[in-house]
């Protein structure tokens, strides 16, 4: 074993009632857990939909389906990307969690290498030739080969692993909150991090992460919105509603949420799937022209 094991209770359903911290929400609630988790999602829901529009005067955008593949709904997708035209996949759920390269045509495993029952799979980025895998609350970071998918490292991560990225020169991680970590891919050392708002709100539960142009994308868990971040900043620079997306595919039982951003830099084009979604999709944005940037 590389890490000690943690004690700990890791049922999706411990994931589903975790406070609402980037909203300040720790007190008792008339319905318990249940309750504050609802109401955390019903800000998030206010944030994104009120808040960002309207008083940070975030561009908001829309979408159309240009193409969609086959994805198998059996997939707990955690992270999503496209490297030299070839689309890498990890998944979750302990027992089930594996990193694979997929064939985007026919959603097949090209490679496949799966994680310990112990860990909980979670967000992948590459870099150089470099490929990185979290884990949930294992507090470890898998490195692997990208050419030959051989596990080559382990880096201890003090926070829950969720989404990540590469920059370029940091890996970019998102631990459920509003705070993105940037850290040094050879020593896993955070060398800076930012906070995540939209007119004056700190917007929580960012998962998935994809870097795109300059700026970071992020799934935000349990709702049907991309948003996109300023690095330097934390500010959010525009929201992706992909609202009825999920409608378009057949989705297996459970969190089959939106999660899944991948950017194909030598195309430009932009895949998104969920997990448990038997489609991945890709997209083309435009900006949602029912918004009046006055208001």
């Amino acid at each position: 074993m590389l890490f000690p094991r943690l004690h700990l209770s890791h049922s999706l359903a411990e994931r589903r009632q975790r406070p609402c911290i980037s909203f300040g929400i720790t007190g008792s609630l008339p319905y318990g857990a249940a309750g504050k988790n609802l109401l955390c999602l019903l800000l998030i829901g206010l944030a994104l939909s009120i808040a960002v529009p309207a008083r940070a005067q975030v561009p908001v955008y829309d979408f159309e389906v240009v193409a969609q593949y086959p994805h198998n709904s059996r997939f707990f997708t955690q992270g999503l990307l496209v490297h030299d035209g070839r689309l890498y996949e990890g998944t979750g759920r302990y027992g089930e969690s594996a990193l694979m390269e997929i064939n985007l045509a026919d959603g097949s495993v090209i490679r496949r290498v799966d994680l310990a029952q112990r860990y909980f799979g979670e967000g992948i980025a590459v870099a150089g030739d470099r490929l990185f895998q979290l884990t949930w609350r294992e507090n470890v970071a898998f490195e692997y080969d990208l050419d030959t998918f051989e596990r080559v490292n382990a880096h201890f991560i003090p926070m829950e692993g969720w989404g990540l990225t590469w920059d370029g020169e940091s890996l970019i991680l998102s631990d459920g909150s509003h705070q993105l970590y940037f850290l040094d891919p050879d020593t896993f050392a955070t060398r800076r991090r930012v906070a995540v708002q939209a007119g004056g709100q700190y917007i929580g539960n960012l998962n998935e992460l994809e870097f795109i142009d300059g700026e970071v994308w992020a799934n935000v868990w349990m709702s049907q919105q991309i948003v996109r971040i300023n690095p330097e900043t934390g500010d959010i620079t525009g929201v992706i509603d992909l609202t009825g997306l999920a409608d378009r595919t057949e989705r297996g039982p459970g969190d089959s949420v939106l999660n899944g951003i991948a950017w194909d830099a030598e195309q430009r084009r932009l895949l998104v799937t969920g997990k448990l979604w038997s489609h991945v999709f890709e997209i083309s944005l435009h900006p949602r022209s029912d918004i009046d940037p006055q208001d």
